[in-house]
């Protein structure tokens, strides 16, 4: 049969259900009493089709229906520890799980936007034929969790109430994405329906294991629906691939600010934390990076966290802008977390009284975990992502294993955190006054610098560019990584800007509580500042102080220097900042390595970005007019003080 005219929904084609009556009667037939009897206190039709559906493409031997309980969670946990999804380890409530070893990142090669004739998707990602994907789903999912459990799990992301919350169901054989799951998200069975129509969608997520064979994983797919937002996985167990109420849900999320609220609410690849600021103030940042380039740390180097990954944001009647994370645990890189940079995450995982499942770490023969960069003393052998593991190993080709994968992750609670905030569960949110994009970029751009406009702020988010990092199953080299969000920008590029630019530069915002746009950079090294070596120009903790100047900055209490790229700070408050925030001496031939300009390289750096985005249709003029002003000021510029211009001289 056909569907190529019509814009039909996969799940009720394959599935067959079409009513509620079906439904019901799918659920007697397929739960015992007690599963039946939960499934019948939620009410909402088009909730029950979609739950009805999924069973009946996936046929599970068995079904759990989790009402997010004390007793609930303990069947998911015990449940991955059964299947073996996750082993106990020694610490009290620490269990380790390990992806199968060719997937240690997202399938962005296996992951596609399911498509209608007419519809346009992001020049960044793959896409498949509604016909096509029906077809490719079928085959694969078919009959998928037969000898195994579904587990049903009902979700918000974001705190109940919330202007821009999502309600989300997350449907999965997987105990080990149910047990994340419970750690990341808010369980809302309660309030699910009441949610569903207060918000008038909600989103469904649908992920088999399959075998969990190595030799399954080239029929890996991921499929994103947009239309009926709904998300199919299988044959994968990485969480970003298996999890979908994140990346997949923040997809829909971002297509629904762009598309049904464009200059209203933004959704964001963005931390939300609070800084301490003068007089016991607490002034809350959102910040955008690439997985991998340290959001997490810049999140946990705030006075009160809300977020490391993801922000809902939206002008509230105020004039304020407010975030909100729509998660509720942090799912982070551990490579180079350690006591020095990340004293409140190290607590959690070195200290007893924290719920972590920790992935693709090597675990010694004490079940101890360990990884790269934490600065303790490493065994020389153990079990890790790839089998056992010796200090010294070489994989095939010759070249070292790691101890631990790069993108190896530890999931926790982000109320276990010592500095954790009340205010993460609060549906107004968090007033939003700094907003910073950063990358990792050992070469071009200085630690901090601020936009002189919303529009330059911007640009600032559309120009990142990354190092890749181990997200990305074979990415490599360096790389454009817009507003740190492009992999999950589902439409045109132009779209989303255009959006962007709506938002901030919005008349809804007062005046005086407009935030500061502002770019951050912690990945310079000694070799690009007329040193040697790729060692980093600065430490970890530095973070503290160029987020203490923003903060300033956001109040008008510190000075500026005035540059083509924007505002940099001068000398004489970062060595106070240095002194008070982190009690370290801040040399000014420091300064100078690390706010020069170097022109050509920021030249070199506009070029790039004016020849990528000339590529996407509809690209809003004014970014190519912002990056030809700030070119001819550059030039200028070097034209004056040569090709190094030291902040001094400005």
């Amino acid at each position: 049969m056909s569907h190529a005219s019509t814009r039909y929904d996969i799940a009720q084609v394959l599935g067959g259900i079409e009513t509620i009556e079906a439904a019901q009667g799918l659920f007697r037939e397929h739960m015992d009493a007690e599963q039946y009897a939960r499934i019948s206190r939620i009410q909402t039709p088009e909730v029950l089709i979609k739950i009805a559906n999924a069973i009946s493409l996936c046929d599970p031997s068995a079904i759990f229906v989790n009402t997010g309980t004390d007793a609930d969670r303990e069947w998911i946990r015990q449940h991955a520890l059964e299947k073996g999804e996750e082993k106990k380890l020694p610490m009290p409530q620490h269990t380790i799980h390990f992806d199968l070893k060719e997937e240690q990142g997202r399938i962005i090669d296996r992951t596609f936007y399911i498509v209608d004739a007419d519809e346009k998707v992001s020049s960044l990602a793959l896409k498949k034929l509604r016909d096509e994907a029906l077809e490719e789903i079928r085959h694969r999912m078919t009959g998928i969790m037969r000898d195994k459990t579904m587990m049903i799990g009902f979700y918000m992301r974001g705190p109940v109430g919330a202007p821009v919350s999502n309600p989300a169901l997350e449907i999965s054989s997987s105990a080990y994405v149910s047990h994340s799951a419970e750690i990341l998200y808010r369980n809302a069975f309660e309030a699910f329906d009441r949610e569903v129509v207060r918000c008038g969608h909600f989103y469904a997520n649908l992920h088999s294991e399959g075998l969990n064979r190595t030799e399954d994983l080239p029929q890996a797919r991921v499929f994103m629906d947009r239309r009926f937002r709904t998300t199919y996985s299988c044959n994968c167990t990485y969480a970003g691939n298996t999890l979908l109420l994140k990346k997949g849900n923040h997809r829909f999320s971002v297509d629904k600010a762009v598309y049904e609220n464009p200059g209203v609410e933004l959704a964001e690849h963005m931390f939300i934390t609070g800084i301490e600021g003068p007089g016991g103030r607490v002034t809350w940042f959102a910040g955008a990076a690439p997985s991998g380039c340290g959001k997490t740390t810049t999140a946990m180097a705030g006075s009160w966290f809300v977020g490391d990954d993801l922000a809902q944001m939206w002008i509230a009647e105020d004039g304020t802008v407010r975030s909100i994370n729509p998660e509720a645990g942090i799912f982070g890189i551990v490579e180079d977390v350690n006591w020095d940079g990340d004293p409140m995450l190290m607590e959690l995982l070195r200290q007893p009284g924290t719920e972590v499942i920790w992935s693709n770490v090597l675990i010694d023969a004490d079940g101890v975990p360990h990884w790269a960069g934490n600065g303790e003393p490493q065994p020389g052998e153990g079990f890790n992502f790839q089998g056992a593991w010796e200090s010294g190993m070489t994989d095939a080709n010759g070249k070292p294993v790691p101890i631990s994968h790069p993108n190896a992750r530890c999931t926790v609670a982000a109320r276990a955190l010592r500095n954790y905030s009340e205010r993460c569960e609060d549906p107004k949110g968090v007033q939003t006054r700094v907003i910073t994009y950063s990358g990792r970029d050992s070469n071009t751009m200085p630690p901090v610098w601020a936009a002189k406009s919303t529009d330059e702020g911007v640009l600032i988010g559309a120009c990142i560019v990354s190092a890749a990092t181990a997200t990305e199953v074979g990415a490599s080299g360096v790389k454009r990584a817009p507003w740190a969000n492009a992999p999950f920008i589902p439409g045109a590029l132009g779209d989303y800007m255009a959006t962007q630019f709506a938002f901030f530069g919005s008349d809804a915002i007062a005046d005086d509580r407009r935030p500061v746009m502002a770019g951050l950079n912690y990945f310079l090294t000694h070799g690009a500042r007329g040193g040697e070596g790729k060692q980093l120009l600065g430490e970890k903790r530095d973070v503290k102080v160029w987020l203490g100047w923003l903060e300033r900055l956001a109040y008008r209490e510190v000075a500026t220097i005035d540059t083509p790229i924007g505002y940099l700070p001068r000398y004489g408050d970062l060595r106070d900042l240095f002194a008070a925030i982190i009690d370290k001496d801040y040399p000014e031939d420091l300064y100078t390595k690390q706010f020069s300009l170097y022109i050509d390289h920021i030249l070199a750096r506009i070029d790039l970005q004016k020849t990528a985005y000339a590529k996407d249709e509809n690209i809003p003029k004014r970014l190519f007019s912002i990056l030809d002003r700030q070119r001819g000021g550059l030039e200028a510029l070097k034209a004056a003080h040569g090709p190094i211009v030291p902040p001094q001289a400005l």
